[in-house]
């Protein structure tokens, strides 16, 4: 036998059996995924222009327009997170130039302002303290200051646990020429939010949260309006894999053959297609109600463990993710390693702006049940029982 040119050994971790624990997912997403949507994924593999994955695909599109109340024909899902309809959304809207005005209280719209520089927009800034919202006067302000072509707002703010009010923002932003981008990652399915209604331009999700799927596939829509803007384009979007000229017509959306673009992450999209299936048996209103009913039980539970709720106005709390502050004397990494190592649970510190200021306990989909209110409850009481405490 000649002897191995191989110069690197098997990896031994590779060789033992995959070992993945049960733990109650609580934190900011993903969130634990129903048996349904784990046998979606485990089903086998088809090709991604097969007629039967056309199929899936189109009844996801009608799941989407529901789930965002919108008759819009480009409607569809992308092949990566959230993050990545963000940049995809930002990548086909803004050209060298534009100027878009990016609403920050938390780091989604850190991030996109981020994106937006790297396109070459022209990025202009209007700042909230992280807790807090925009008021239709604080938008207005910005639009005649800027006059910019886009304004993106995060309607769930995760990392702090805002719940923007979108009421009049579309018909504000249209009346000064500028297009409406709205991030719902962390709302949608648990907050109200009608994009026809509301003349949202854009709007996208994620997978994760409350549609209770793997990470990895991220719904995503456009208005007229808003195709028209990419259809007066001088140049191409830079990405060629989140082209929606491209995207649009594998989808679907343009009446035309469809043709190859990419090979689509099949089994995830089996996965969004019971996510969605679930929330139309469920019901979006039935959805609405639940989340905040089981927000509201959560919040009065911590008050009574003596925590301070981070957002002070009830209205603009996010139902699908609460924050309080960490208690003083307290490291919050020692909370939520206790919660981990003692009762499988997860749940998470800030994040961006809020790092080392706040803990975030998520009840999303499936996740958002009096049981797990009681379970999370009785977990931090436990913690703050046992955990030391700081004498500074």
């Amino acid at each position: 036998m000649a002897t191995s040119l191989l110069r690197v050994p098997q990896p031994q971790g590779l060789l033992r059996p995959l070992v993945v624990p049960e733990r109650l997912l609580l934190g900011p997403g993903p969130s634990n995924v129903p048996r349904r949507i784990q046998a979606a994924s485990g089903q086998q593999l088809l090709g991604h222009m097969h007629p039967e994955v056309l199929q899936v695909m189109d009844e996801i599109k009608a799941g989407i327009q529901y789930a965002f109340q919108t008759q819009n024909q480009l409607t569809l899902a992308i092949s990566g997170s959230g993050h990545c309809a963000m940049e995809a959304a930002l990548c086909n809207l803004l050209e060298a130039g534009d100027t878009i005005l990016v609403a920050i209280n938390g780091i989604w719209g850190q991030r996109a302002a981020d994106i937006a520089r790297r396109l070459g927009a022209n990025v202009c800034e209007l700042l909230k303290p992280p807790g807090e919202y925009f008021t239709l006067q604080d938008i207005e302000k910005g639009l005649v200051q800027h006059k910019p072509s886009v304004l993106f707002i995060t309607h769930g703010e995760s990392s702090t646990g805002v719940l923007q009010p979108l009421e009049g923002l579309g018909e504000l932003c249209h009346r000064h020429g500028c297009l409406l981008l709205v991030d719902a990652v962390a709302s949608l399915g648990g907050a109200p939010i009608f994009m026809d209604q509301q003349e949202i331009d854009v709007l996208y999700s994620g997978s994760q949260k409350v549609l209770n799927c793997p990470p990895g596939s991220a719904p995503i829509s456009f208005s007229e309006r808003a195709r028209e803007k990419m259809l007066r384009r001088k140049t191409k979007p830079q990405s060629f894999y989140l082209d929606m000229d491209w995207l649009g017509n594998y989808w679907g959306c343009d009446g035309e053959p469809r043709r190859y673009h990419h090979t689509a992450p099949i089994n995830s999209f089996f996965s969004l297609r019971e996510g969605l299936a679930i929330l139309a048996e469920t019901g979006l209103e039935s959805s609405w109600e639940r989340h905040q009913a089981n927000c509201a039980r959560l919040c009065q539970g911590l008050r009574n463990l003596g925590l301070e709720l981070f957002v002070k106005e009830e209205k603009v709390r996010l139902p699908t993710i609460t924050t309080v502050r960490v208690p003083e004397g307290y490291n919050w990494k020692d909370i939520t390693a206790f919660l981990m190592d003692n009762h499988a649970m997860e749940i998470a510190g800030g994040l961006g702006p809020t790092v080392g200021k706040v803990l975030r306990i998520g009840l999303m989909g499936c996740n958002s049940t009096p049981e797990n209110v009681n379970r999370v409850l009785r977990a931090l009481r436990d913690a703050l029982g046992s955990c030391h405490r700081s004498r500074l």
